[in-house]
């Protein structure tokens, strides 16, 4: 069986984008792992990454819609291999190479500079003997094949499931495993998986390569990527789905990702309604939108469900060592506040005194020193704090001198090419916003901090997530939490008392979690008032509180 995508005609009617993306796929089926696309401005003649047996690959991709490529890739691939440091250096072409090409190539060698060329032949010929599934599968995880079982039976029963798994417990991969056995059982169906933008559609398309035979084509569509045909599996935009919906494409199977994003009415509901006789699943890591519209109205109630308690408990997803630092608290408030009820907003400002940026960059410090193998996330409040933490964790500690920052302002070149020195530990700590949000995969992190960041429920649980991912060596997530909002002490604590529920029944777990407050006698005052305010978690701004006037507070 052949490899629908590395086929001459593929590679020629799909472009200089196609080739690239052709031979991504075709490096997960050949064992490599955190492959990136960094083509575009400023690339030093890359257009992919990719690490394989802790060797960093560069390659260069030349598209040719006929006739060979000249030596011009050579010199790309050269500055390439040079400036992302690169052990192999790989050029690549839909058709052949010229003469002067060739012996350009030649020329290098014999000076020590070696590269390695994959022409069409040479694609065809790894497109044949290439396994027919990504062969870094993994078995899954008990719990992973009984969400499967449990979706596909109520896709059977009654043509709709919902998904409901913490970050970092593999939602897509339950959702690529059902994916796949549909396509086992029919190669031809027609399967609609779509999210709520451009960059989570091109990492869930990517995701999925490791659960369809290469027999079978992905096709991308945005507002950007219009594909010839909408055969196999089509990863879309809800905006360009519902376009090609509207205009008659129908699917056999709908998956809709981050499934919170389905409100009562809108496009993801009027796609639904289009595609009704598709049989459809929703997946997501927090159920809850600002809207209060219950998306089991939709989907029906969770085929299956394990929150981050769940997974922590079972050992699942890593434990935590959560320190929450309110030491700033404004005792002289605390009785006044106590006595009067305040709106969410009025009690933050009375209460909360935020901490000195240094001072942070200090606890920080504490806590790089005490982990084995650090590498850091810094979720910061705005864009402009994001660069300005980077810039002072730079200069604060020799082992931060490459520290960088990472926001949805940069170029996605930059993105991807700054998440693979991450993943490699040539960047110890990134400061950011909200891009590791949703779809971004960092198990390595072991070191969270929390600055003046929202207190969202969903965006708490998601960013949290991001390090809870299990990794070889990885003993605990610590995480740093400063805090400057009262709904976060309660997120907090709330995870805290729905872990020493789930504990107590798994004893045997060999790294128990702890979240507590770096000043106990605020963490007791919290404690109480919390426990008169249960709704707190996500209350809004305006909601006014009465909390018990504390005792022992004069």
């Amino acid at each position: 069986m052949n490899a629908v995508f590395l086929k001459a005609s593929e590679l020629r009617d799909g472009g200089p984008t196609g080739l690239t993306k052709a031979l991504e796929r075709t490096l997960w089926h050949l064992g490599f792992h955190d492959v990136r696309v960094v083509d575009g401005a400023h690339d030093h003649g890359a257009d992919l990454l990719g690490v394989r047996d802790r060797e960093q690959w560069v390659f260069q991709s030349k598209w040719k819609s006929h006739g060979p490529a000249n030596h011009a890739g050579v010199d790309d691939l050269e500055r390439a291999r040079t400036h992302y440091r690169a052990d192999r250096a790989v050029l690549v072409t839909n058709t052949d190479i010229t003469a002067s090409a060739e012996a350009r190539r030649q020329e290098l060698r014999s000076v020590g500079i070696d590269t390695t060329l994959w022409h069409g032949a040479t694609l065809a010929a790894i497109g044949e003997r290439m396994p027919d599934h990504v062969p870094s599968r993994y078995e899954l995880r008990p719990y992973q094949a009984r969400a499967v079982e449990a979706i596909e039976r109520d896709l059977s029963a009654k043509g709709s499931a919902l998904l409901v798994l913490a970050t970092g417990l593999g939602k897509t991969v339950v959702g690529g495993e059902v994916i796949g056995n549909r396509l086992k059982s029919r190669p031809d169906a027609k399967i609609l998986v779509v999210a709520h933008m451009r960059d989570l559609v091109e990492q869930l398309e990517k995701a999925l390569w490791r659960h369809i035979p290469k027999s079978v084509p992905t096709r991308l569509l945005t507002g950007e990527d219009k594909p010839k045909g909408l055969d196999g599996v089509v990863v879309a935009t809800v905006e360009s789905a519902l376009a090609a919906a509207r205009a008659g494409y129908r699917p056999d199977l709908v998956m809709i990702d981050e499934t919170h994003h389905v409100a009562e009415t809108g496009r993801f509901a009027e796609l639904l309604d289009l595609c009704g006789a598709a049989a459809q699943f929703g997946v997501t890591a927090t159920p809850w939108r600002g809207d209060k519209f219950d998306i089991t109205a939709r989907f029906g109630y969770p085929s299956f469900k394990m929150g981050i308690a769940d997974g922590m408990a079972a050992g699942f997803l890593s434990a935590v060592d959560y320190r929450l630092y309110a030491d700033g608290v404004d005792w002289d408030s605390v009785k006044e506040i106590s006595r009067h009820g305040y709106s969410i907003k009025d009690l933050n400002r009375h209460l909360f005194l935020p901490q000195r940026d240094e001072e942070i960059v200090e606890h920080l410090r504490a806590a790089w020193r005490e982990t084995a193998e650090p590498r850091a996330i810094v979720f910061c409040q705005t864009i402009e704090h994001a660069e300005h933490m980077a810039r002072l964790l730079s200069v604060s500690d020799p082992q931060w001198a490459n520290t960088s920052y990472l926001h949805s302002d940069l170029p996605k070149r930059h993105r991807n090419v700054l998440l693979n020195e991450f993943r490699l530990g040539r960047v110890p700590v990134i400061t950011c916003v909200d891009v590791f949000n949703e779809g971004v995969d960092v198990p390595d992190v072991n070191l969270i901090a929390f600055l003046r960041v929202t207190h969202s429920r969903r965006i708490f649980v998601q960013q949290l997530g991001r390090g809870l991912r299990l990794s070889p060596g990885k003993r605990a997530l610590k995480v740093l939490d400063f805090v400057t909002d009262i709904r976060r002490a309660a997120a907090a604590l709330n995870l805290r008392r729905a872990l020493e529920a789930e504990e107590a029944e798994h004893l045997e777990l060999p790294h128990t979690s702890r979240i507590e407050f770096h000043d106990e006698t605020i963490g007791s005052l919290m404690d109480m008032w919390i426990q008169d305010a249960a709704d707190l978690e996500t209350a809004a701004d305006e909601v006014r509180l009465q909390f018990p006037l504390p005792g022992g507070i004069q």
